[in-house]
């Protein structure tokens, strides 16, 4: 097996600019080849199907990236059951994360957080006494450990004041993730015909939750939980399995059937797997074991670019300097099958006439990463440093190269052979 994210030189990008007319059009450069690899490099090897996995809707993402690396159904929507509550969490950790509830406030348990969620239902439940108060931190563990309906709806009333004004966040949050086939009508995932999300939509908010709130995602491995004296186990199974899977969290009820979102780290790469409507708990976790194995045996994440690495410097006219100093503002990462690295592909489109004054940071163009003609990454190209204008008898010699220039009819430089202008 090649080591996972070997050392990658910076890769040097070729650039054609012309000397035309102002208005001229973005013009893709030459394909450039990526660096060679290191002289022990595992030679190209063929990528072999996803394992048989019988849930009707999957999805394996890697972290870094979001690319997909195996799904199938990702976008139909289906039930949630008790994955509703990792968009319950997500609302609570930004308003914990904003400082408007706090680790340490008491939360009262609400006649309506008893009755929809407490003992004396069907549902799971933390077994949170009515009218009590408890730290926020032990109700939130009871919703994430124990699956607690009861520590849902309490979490939802103390964020929002009622459960129906909380789920109104909840359908604005999972709209700004990007969450377009969910739906969201309360905090518990208790059955209803308007509560539904779809397997990628939950491995975008599983994302969400792992990047933006780290600090509370610590609560989805922990393994078991006491509360008044009465003790639960995790569901999620494979945090007793495999020491590399570190959450999130399982979800059932008679329609949606068993469904697990779970992430696992191994060698620095993150993967996370969502399996929808399977049989059992033990089906869901070895599905979601399989797609994982899967994932990290033949799939790794480079950093192609760094942030403020100097990827050209395009001719620049009227400034107070001659070149542009031009690169990607973060880091430019993709996932792709092991021993395929040769095969990647990467262009700059860039302006062919750029003319100052420029800010640093302010879009230049686009860089494009493709493997086998497909586009794997697009990251905006951004100018390094500022340049300001030059002063009036350097704009007016620029002036004049370009209208001569033009009268000559320069073109573009011509790109080589194979690369589309």
């Amino acid at each position: 097996m090649n080591q996972h994210r070997p050392f990658l030189s910076p890769l040097i990008l070729g650039l054609f600019l012309c000397a035309g007319a102002a208005g001229a059009q973005q013009v893709p450069s030459a394909a450039v080849p990526m660096p060679p690899r290191p002289t022990l490099a595992i030679p190209q090897m063929p990528t072999p199907p996803p394992p048989a996995i019988q849930s009707p809707s999957y999805v394996l993402m890697d972290y870094e990236t979001g690319q997909i690396i195996a799904h199938k159904g990702m976008h139909e929507r289906l039930p949630p059951a008790s994955l509703t509550k990792l968009m319950t969490a997500y609302v609570v950790d930004s308003a914990l994360a904003a400082g408007k509830v706090h680790w340490d406030d008491k939360v009262y348990i609400s006649k309506h957080a008893w009755q929809k969620g407490g003992a004396g239902t069907d549902g799971s439940t933390s077994f949170l006494k009515l009218h009590q108060y408890y730290p926020l931190s032990e109700v939130y563990k009871g919703m994430i450990v124990q699956s607690g309906n009861d520590a849902a709806i309490a979490l939802s009333e103390h964020v929002a004041g009622t459960e129906g004004a909380f789920v109104q966040l909840m359908n604005a949050y999972a709209q700004r993730l990007g969450m377009r086939g969910s739906h969201f009508s309360n905090a518990s995932g208790y059955p209803k015909p308007d509560l539904y999300v779809t397997a990628y939509d939950l491995a975008l908010l599983a994302r969400a939750l792992i990047h933006d709130f780290p600090q509370y995602y610590q609560v989805y491995k922990i393994p078991s939980y006491t509360i008044d004296g009465i003790k639960q186990a995790n569901r999620n199974l494979l945090l007793y399995r495999d020491p590399s899977v570190d959450g999130l969290k399982t979800g059932s009820t008679a329609e949606a059937g068993f469904c697990l979102v779970a992430s696992a780290k191994r060698d620095g790469q993150r993967l996370i797997a969502v399996v929808m409507r399977t049989g059992s708990l033990a089906d869901a976790a070895t599905q979601d074991d399989a797609l994982f194995n899967y994932g990290f045996h033949f799939f790794a994440t480079h950093t192609l670019y760094p942030a403020g690495k100097v990827l050209a410097e395009p001719r620049l006219w009227k400034g107070s300097r001659d070149h542009l100093q031009v690169g990607v503002a973060a880091p430019v990462e993709v996932t792709i099958p092991r021993g395929h690295y040769r095969d990647l592909k990467a262009s700059m489109r860039i302006p062919a006439l750029l003319i100052a004054p420029f800010r640093k940071g302010e879009r230049i163009g686009t860089l494009e990463v493709s493997l086998d003609g497909k586009l794997l990454a697009q990251a905006p190209l951004v100018a390094l440093q500022a340049v300001p204008e030059a002063g009036w008898a350097g704009r007016l010699w620029d002036s004049l190269r370009l209208w001569w220039s033009g009268s000559k009819g320069a073109n573009p430089a011509p790109a080589p052979a194979g690369t589309k202008s």
